[in-house]
């Protein structure tokens, strides 16, 4: 008995993909969704969020308490 391929969702058209080596475009459906993905990461659409700088205070001890 043969297992049925998994499905994923396409991440561009949300369309049920089979994830398995015979689809040369996966996770992709078509080859023209992953063109679509590819472009926007080459036009930018997609970023990624910088970390946080650390705060500067961080390493500074705490002021002397008032008596």
């Amino acid at each position: 008995m043969t297992a049925s391929p998994r499905l994923v969702p396409c991440p561009a058209c949300k369309k049920p993909s089979p994830f398995v080596p015979e689809n040369r475009w996966r996770p992709f459906c078509s080859e023209r969704c992953r063109n679509l993905d590819l472009g926007a990461w080459a036009s930018e659409s997609y970023r990624v969020a910088a970390a946080a700088p650390p705060d500067a205070g961080e390493d500074t001890p705490p002021p002397p308490a008032a008596h």
